[in-house]
């Protein structure tokens, strides 16, 4: 649908497109259509006229909306939009990460609804990589759009697993009742949704982690300044010490 040096947008669905930034892997940005407007989930690092490519592909008015205050997800592209909504469990991260911002901060609630004519987002909070993660849940479409919140193969968890346990059974549970059958997740290669097989195998990780059953050792990298690291069925979770509790 659109492609130069700093975004490439496809289609997934008929009113449904990602956009692929090439700063942070695969940094990923969902536009979402429905007849009277649209959401863009997420912004990317530095997408230069990012409003004027989204007004390329629909001509209905969109609303700036972030999984997550991180500048992979919240970068400078945000000021190419009046307005954004955000978690309010994330504000703490603003100074750092979004202290540009010249517009306006508008904050999520969870379990609202965002009506696009036809077609309707809601609003889950998924608290664990940051304390204001979020997930965005089509219920028709039977899919969402979880951001970095289960980690896309490398999960950064910023709070402690008993909140992140939470959040696991909250949207397994969810799922289940509305049929969802998959996540996209912040940083989609077209391989790589997030299933709820994937996310109750995080569940039950995290509590044998909590419990002492499991412990984890060093990440090895030391990366993102979290020192342990625990291995799954193909992801790995890293955290701090005071996540333990």
């Amino acid at each position: 649908m659109f492609s130069n040096e700093e975004v490439v947008f496809r289609q997934i669905d008929e009113h449904t497109w990602v956009g692929s930034g090439n700063v942070m892997w695969h940094e990923s940005l969902f536009l979402v259509e429905g007849n009277d407007k649209a959401i863009l989930i997420d912004a990317g690092t530095n997408i230069k006229d990012l409003d004027k490519i989204v007004s390329s592909i629909t001509k209905k008015p969109v609303t700036l909306v972030a999984t997550h205050v991180h500048p992979d997800h919240t970068g400078a592209s945000i000021n190419c939009f009046s307005q954004i909504y955000i978690n309010p469990g994330d504000t703490v991260l603003i100074p750092t990460y979004m202290g540009d911002y010249k517009g306006q901060v508008k904050y999520l609630q969870d379990g609202e609804t965002f009506d696009l004519g036809g077609r309707q987002l809601e609003v889950v909070f998924t608290p664990g990589h940051t304390p204001g993660s979020t997930t965005f849940i089509d219920k028709n479409a039977g899919y969402g759009f979880s951001g970095d919140s289960f980690g896309t193969g490398l999960l950064l968890l910023s709070v402690d697993f008993s909140t992140f346990i939470a959040t696991c059974e909250k949207i397994c549970a969810l799922m289940e009742a509305d049929k969802i059958g998959y996540l996209y997740p912040g940083h989609f290669n077209e391989n790589n949704v997030e299933t709820s097989d994937k996310i109750k195998d995080m569940l039950s990780l995290s509590r044998d982690v909590l419990s002492g059953k499991i412990n984890g050792g060093p990440n090895p990298d030391n990366s993102f300044g979290l020192k342990l690291s625990v291995e799954g069925d193909g992801y790995r979770i890293i955290y701090n010490e005071s996540a333990i509790k």
